[in-house]
């Protein structure tokens, strides 16, 4: 399933397509993965998303195919948990991880999920925000979860 989704980018719209990732993906995942985070998942993680039957691992592609961002989220019983969630810098805050999120969030209700569950840096208030402003709400905290820095994790909750 191919969608395509509008996306500010600046002053003007732009369209990106949200679709499964194959393997001509894993490269520019792999690349955005080492900007993104401190602690990056390896490449062989990527690759074996691609083949667990519990992953719903998708990437957002810009017109001109480039990756510019992936969603990796495990669907088991009737319970989900977002596992990664990243988009290139030059291109966040233009409503990528939104779209991304919304296409999950959309699957998960198919696949008739109770809820969804995720964790956050606590200092990530931008991401923060955004999963509010979907009606995730905060249930938990993991002291010490993240490495490099080492900080606390919100968990997160949306009920389907």
């Amino acid at each position: 399933m191919v969608s395509a989704q509008r996306v500010q980018d600046g002053s003007k719209e732009s369209s990106i397509a949200i679709a499964p990732a194959t393997r001509a993906d894993i490269d520019g995942v792999s690349q955005l993965e080492l900007v993104a985070f401190a602690d990056p998942w390896t490449r062989q993680a990527f690759e074996a998303a691609l083949k667990e039957r519990h992953a719903r691992f998708h990437v957002a592609r810009s017109a001109e195919g480039a990756v510019v961002g992936y969603l990796i989220a495990w669907f088991v019983l009737d319970e989900g948990e977002i596992a990664n969630v990243a988009v290139v810098p030059a291109a966040r805050r233009r409503g990528i991880a939104r779209a991304l999120l919304e296409t999950i969030i959309a699957e998960a209700r198919e696949s008739r999920l109770a809820r969804l569950f995720l964790e956050v840096r606590e200092s990530n208030v931008a991401a923060r925000a955004l999963y509010a402003s979907m009606g995730f709400v905060p249930i938990a905290r993991r002291p010490r979860y993240y490495r490099k820095p080492v900080e606390d994790a919100i968990v997160l909750r949306l009920e389907l």
